[in-house]
């Protein structure tokens, strides 16, 4: 019964989201709804809520992509995502290129407002040669590339750490399928679709184009040897390189505020914040953890049970609170199959996470184009289903070569 009711609450979110509604508002309806259906007292939402709302996990989201969103705006002053884009130009001379390597490049900070640079870098790429809602799926795709497989993100860290597979071993089982996510998008919608040329004659000097996208792109890069390589907090190095943008390009005290206006997307914020109060709704209603039991009569492997269980997870709840709620239940479960478990997992999270309507990124690319959440899923459902085949292969291989 709390399944049904899983995937009814899942259901309402997408009505209300069909229905034009923006995405907090459709996951208002879909906290609403979680309400009656498992009978939580009013005065236990209001606690659900203050808690959501005081944990620094939420807060500090919502300053990184405030943050991250007003390192954007300063680039955009300065035109230096735009010269970025034309020394990838310059280096491939390739819009096939520019529309997917530059997506991935940004896609190397943690956060959903990069998605917005990602989706001005897409559009000078593509032109007309994709519709809006292709565009908004090839901004989204590619730009998450490295989140299925960098140290970055919260998801892995946390599996990593629950799970007790080294990082190390989880990188390298992941990059076939990384290249596997590349050749499935650009083949599915990048090379039927879009012309290579640019229309620039061909660069004489890339060498100077490649040091110079690294100084187009060098806040970028700060940030992501501040988190890998230092160890800091995205929040704390998104602030310092931030504050280096302001005093390297020398903007005016008087440009401050018009830029700390245009930093507060609200819309982004809100629906951020509201994701993480469902979250801890869902999980006040324990039916996550009781999904092992719900599917277990199914007559299918342990392992791949629980590879539905982190897929459904994930459309419902976000990467984060399934890997936070089931890893040390899959690991107890199935101790013996180590990291090609973790990559199986792992992999279903990330394709799950391209349909999910708590996924902040699609909405954020969505917005960009003037597309919708539809349309975006629709677009999807090509590449990532096949995707999804490829994950299944690969971790039966791995079973049985390595076990």
């Amino acid at each position: 019964m709390d399944l049904v009711k899983l995937l009814a609450v899942l259901a309402i979110i997408i009505i209300a989201l069909k229905f034009k509604l923006k995405l907090w508002q459709a996951i208002i309806v879909g906290i609403a709804s979680t309400v009656p259906l498992w009978q939580i007292p009013i005065a236990e939402c209001g606690r659900l809520i203050i808690k959501a709302t005081t944990s620094w996990s939420t807060i500090s989201t919502c300053l990184v992509i405030y943050v991250i969103t007003m390192l954007q705006k300063l680039l955009e002053e300065r035109r230096q995502l735009k010269l970025a884009q034309e020394d990838l130009n310059g280096l491939f001379n390739n819009r096939r290129i520019n529309g997917t390597v530059a997506p991935m490049i940004i896609g190397l900070l943690p956060s959903s407002a990069a998605t917005m640079m990602c989706g001005e870098l897409v559009e000078d790429a593509v032109k007309d040669d994709l519709d809006k809602d292709t565009k908004s799926f090839v901004t989204s795709y590619f730009r998450h590339i490295p989140e299925s497989f960098l140290p970055t993100y919260p998801a892995i860290l946390i599996m990593s750490q629950l799970s007790g597979v080294a990082i190390k071993d989880f990188v390298l089982g992941m990059l076939p399928l990384v290249c596997a996510m590349f050749a499935i998008g650009w083949f599915c919608y990048i090379r039927p679709n879009v012309g290579s040329e640019t229309g620039m004659p061909e660069s004489t000097d890339k060498k100077r184009d490649a040091v110079n996208l690294l100084k187009h792109l060098w806040p970028l890069i700060a940030i992501i040897v501040l988190v890998l390589v230092c160890g800091m907090n995205t929040l704390l190095a998104a602030g310092i390189v931030t504050a280096l943008v302001y005093v390297v390009y020398r903007f005016r005290l008087s440009e401050l505020p018009r830029i700390l206006v245009k930093a507060f997307e609200v819309n982004l914020i809100l629906s951020t914040y509201l994701c993480l109060v469902f979250k801890e709704f869902i999980s006040f209603t324990g039916v996550i953890k009781k999904l092992p039991e719900m599917l277990g009569a199914l007559p299918i492997p342990m392992d791949l049970i629980f590879g539905i269980i982190f897929f459904i997870g994930s459309l419902v709840v976000g990467s984060t609170a399934i890997v936070s709620i089931c890893t040390s239940i899959a690991f107890t479960a199935c101790p013996a199959i180590g990291w090609p478990f973790m990559v199986m997992l792992h992999s279903y999270v990330y394709a799950a996470m391209q349909f999910s309507p708590t996924h902040v990124c699609l909405f954020v690319a969505t917005d960009y184009f003037g597309s919708s959440f539809g349309g975006i899923v629709k677009k999807t459902f090509k590449p990532v289903g096949i995707f999804m085949v490829v994950i299944l292969v690969y971790y039966l291989l791995l079973t049985r070569v390595i076990l």
